[in-house]
């Protein structure tokens, strides 16, 4: 059974449109108006081996808040969809992941409780054109979308761009780490009968 999903979000701030398929190969066609973000989402798609098709536009005029946290809840719904009932799925994913100077942590539940727990040390305003404050907004948007637990640390490291880039590359290995089949659990991974 194909594991994808497409969503198309329109408000007066942003226009998105998202197709996501978690058995992919690892590609990417990504255009958000915010070129940095742009490399850390097609980065995501491919260290997830994750196919991602994302056009977003937004009130980028404004700012870049509305674009980067809309396509975080995109993304998340997306994930959530394309997961599906979570029969067979191995459920917790995690992955230390280095960067050159910096170490990340990411470590993610899908069971259907959206919380994120966020560690990265950014001391500069932003990397390109994305405001570095966004990068907790997105992540915090992806997990309540997703209806995951998500947890971001960061370990070692001093250059933000090394730091953010680190943090989509680990999630991206958590996320393909937990959407995993198991020919083990033959319902979902949990005491309850339903996550």
């Amino acid at each position: 059974m194909a594991r994808t999903a497409k969503i198309e979000r329109i408000t007066k701030e942003t226009k998105i449109r998202l197709s996501l398929d978690l058995d992919g190969a690892g590609t990417a066609g990504v255009s958000t108006g915010i070129g940095f973000f742009d490399h850390m989402l097609e980065g995501f798609a491919r260290h997830g081996f994750f196919d991602l098709e994302l056009s977003v536009e937004g009130d980028l005029q404004v700012d870049t808040h509305h674009t980067i946290e809309d396509t975080g809840i995109v993304l998340g719904k997306a994930i959530r969809e394309a997961v599906g009932d979570k029969k067979g799925i191995v459920r917790y994913g995690s992955r230390i992941l280095p960067m050159d100077d910096a170490l990340l942590l990411c470590a993610l539940d899908l069971c259907g409780r959206p919380y994120l727990v966020y560690d990265l040390r950014l001391d500069r305003e932003r990397v390109g054109e994305l405001e570095t404050e966004m990068i907790r907004e997105f992540f915090y948007a992806v997990s309540y979308g997703a209806e995951m637990n998500l947890h971001l640390k960061q370990l070692e490291g001093s250059n933000c761009h090394h730091i953010i880039e680190g943090a989509f590359k680990a999630f991206a290995k958590a996320l393909d780490e937990a959407t995993r089949y198991d020919s083990r659990i033959t319902d979902v991974l949990s005491t309850k009968g339903s996550l």
